[in-house]
């Protein structure tokens, strides 16, 4: 496998420690980065699903945006975490994994290739660590992950589980 670098931001984060998946990142890429904004967020409330396993990941690497410009200009229509997620992964030439549909279209805008929870589920699949997908898209809805229908019937459909 490549070296790969993936950028993420709170959601995917957040929505895997929900269904005790977050194995599933160091497994599919070589370094995990997250920026100021986005560790605060996922570390800084105990109740938050994941956030004592993300404090002591030592798989999760922070890093700091240096391009001031690109995040000033992010963070008048993002907030702080999207805005540092998309600065960082322009940086960096990596994909950025985030959730939220306002951040991946700024992403999309910027040329910043993206994925997102289901996204990184489906690649987990791909490549043989996971069976299936369907089984943990239904546990993130029970545990309060909003995904649309669409979203729903498409990742069955790219998975290959359709019944």
């Amino acid at each position: 496998m490549a070296n790969t670098r993936i950028v993420c931001n709170a959601g995917p984060l957040i929505s895997l420690a929900r269904i005790d998946r977050l194995d599933i990142l160091p497994a599919l890429y070589d370094e995990i980065v997250v920026s100021p904004a986005v560790h605060r967020e996922i570390t800084n409330d105990d109740s938050l699903p994941g956030a004592r396993a993300l404090a002591e990941a030592d798989w999760l690497k922070l890093v700091e945006v240096r391009d001031r410009g690109a995040l000033e200009h992010l963070s008048s229509s993002l907030d702080a975490g999207e805005a540092e997620t998309l600065a960082l992964a322009r940086e960096l030439r990596s994909t950025a994994a985030i959730d939220e549909k306002r951040g991946r279209r700024f992403a999309e805008e910027l040329g910043i290739s993206q994925t997102g929870t289901v996204g990184i589920l489906l690649t987990a699949k791909r490549r043989g660590l996971i069976p299936f997908v369907r089984p943990l898209l239904d546990q993130l809805t029970e545990k309060g992950v909003r995904l649309s229908a669409r979203l729903y019937e498409e990742a069955c459909h790219l998975s290959g589980e359709t019944y």
